[in-house]
């Protein structure tokens, strides 16, 4: 097993990596920015560096200063969570290149996956489903105009290079597309320095369904079961259950089988999410994009599977077999997580703030992975996610009663939050029914 490992990242990944990997008896060092400084995953951490300042390009996406961090504390493996670094290839393979071991998915994997044109037409040839859309990018607008002719509207527009929900838009008709293909290949060219756009079928009533892979040491790929995550704001995640309410057995077969030969398609090793778009009214289902990394999500398939993903991650990446046997994993039970973001629960604007008031609620059935305590300040340099409140149960309905009353139990004052909003879906009978889509966000408002 690895013996010391750095992790690439802050909040609350950082502090549940921490975690796990002092539980296995690995030396853990986290690296912080000036303005991370007092946080609790920088004193729970064996060993801190300060790597730059609050500015995420001088400090977690600063390359040199973390592999300098690296070689000054003698870590063996580095560990970068999910954002900033997680899904960059070159630094996967300066990490290598280094002598260092990198966990996660192989750079070539990463590469092949980061650009969803490509992804799709791989995945397309592995015969897992793809929606209709471009086979390459949309060179220029008169392309994009032709290409929605032919698929048909109402499409959506993709930067090639995004994910995580960022450079995407909805054209119902030319003229929309003639706005949203200028301002999505703006926003692809500032955001992640490539305009390349893709034009795709858009599907108004969707789900938004997800299968955790894991590829093994031994070559094999295994799917852990979905994860439902249509309870969205602006195409960012703000709930996610397992298994989904919307899957039946014979359905579930099929998006593990899709997801296993995604997988395999890429040579995939490590953790990363196979991420699927479900038509409810046919129960077809289309492959969105791969997530190259660990998930935000991930602790709703641990509770439902029973398993440690960041000590799997461990495992593979020091070459070792996972805990588990592949052929016996089985669901057990119903899991919900609930991101509690500094945020307005209304609009869902950031409100950063000092913490004034942090007591996390407990209980059976209860887990809360979170980046802060009492005395802490969210600022306004980061994400606004604070913790994760996640609950289970035997069944979906005891699950969503147990976070009704985490919900009411988590004492929480100073940044803006958005419980209110939790305690009101917890009520909200379309999601009660498990008969919900993309868009319950938008009519609860």
């Amino acid at each position: 097993m690895i013996e010391s490992l750095l992790v690439a990242n802050r909040g609350e990944i950082a502090r549940r990596i921490i975690r796990t990997a002092k539980r296995l008896g690995i030396r853990a060092i986290a690296v912080h920015s000036e303005a991370d400084a007092g946080l609790p995953f920088v004193t729970e951490a064996d060993e801190a560096v300060c790597v730059g300042p609050a500015n995420p390009a001088q400090s977690y996406r600063n390359v040199e200063a973390i592999l300098a961090a690296a070689k000054s504390t003698g870590a063996q493996a580095i560990h970068p969570g999910y954002g900033f670094l997680s899904e960059n290839a070159d630094f996967a393979r300066t990490v290598e290149a280094s002598g260092l071991i990198w966990v996660g998915p192989r750079a070539d994997a990463i590469t092949a996956m980061g650009d969803k044109i490509n992804a799709r037409n791989l995945m397309a040839a592995a015969g897992v489903p793809v929606a209709p859309g471009t086979t390459d990018p949309a060179a220029d607008l008169d392309a994009a105009v032709a290409a929605a002719a032919e698929i048909g509207y109402p499409v959506m527009v993709k930067a090639a290079a995004g994910g995580g929900g960022m450079g995407m838009g909805v054209a119902t008709d030319e003229t929309a597309l003639r706005t949203e293909y200028d301002k999505v290949r703006s926003f692809a060219e500032r955001m992640f320095g490539d305009g390349s756009v893709l034009i795709e079928r858009y599907f108004p009533r969707v789900r938004h369904v997800e299968v955790q892979i894991l590829g093994l040491a031994d070559g094999r790929v295994v799917a852990l079961g979905e994860r439902e995550c249509s309870v969205q704001r602006r195409n960012q995640k703000l709930v996610e259950e397992s298994p989904s309410p919307a899957v039946s057995p014979e359905l579930r077969e099929r998006f593990l089988a899709a997801a296993v030969r995604a997988g395999e398609a890429v040579g995939y090793r490590n953790a990363g999410t196979v991420e699927c778009l479900l038509d409810p009214a046919t129960n077809e289902f289309f492959f969105l994009e791969m997530n190259t990394r660990l998930q935000v999500e991930h602790p709703v398939t641990e509770l439902v599977y029973g398993v440690d993903l960041v000590e799997e991650q461990l495992r593979v990446a020091a070459g070792l077999a996972p805990t588990f046997d592949p052929e016996a994993l089985a669901p057990r039970g119903h899991a919900i997580e609930l991101r509690i973001n500094a945020e307005d629960p209304k609009r869902f604007l950031p409100g950063p703030g000092a913490i004034k008031t942090w007591v996390e609620p407990t209980g059976e059935g209860v887990r809360v992975d979170s980046g802060y305590i009492e005395g802490n300040t969210v600022t306004p340099f980061y994400d606004s996610l604070m913790a994760k409140l996640i609950v289970s149960g035997t069944t979906r309905a005891e699950a969503i009663e147990r976070a009704k009353a985490a919900v009411a139990a988590f004492d929480l004052t100073g940044p803006k939050n958005n419980l209110p909003f939790f305690a009101e879906l917890l009520g909200n009978e379309e999601f009660l029914s498990g008969d919900y889509d993309t868009g319950i966000v938008s009519r609860m408002r």
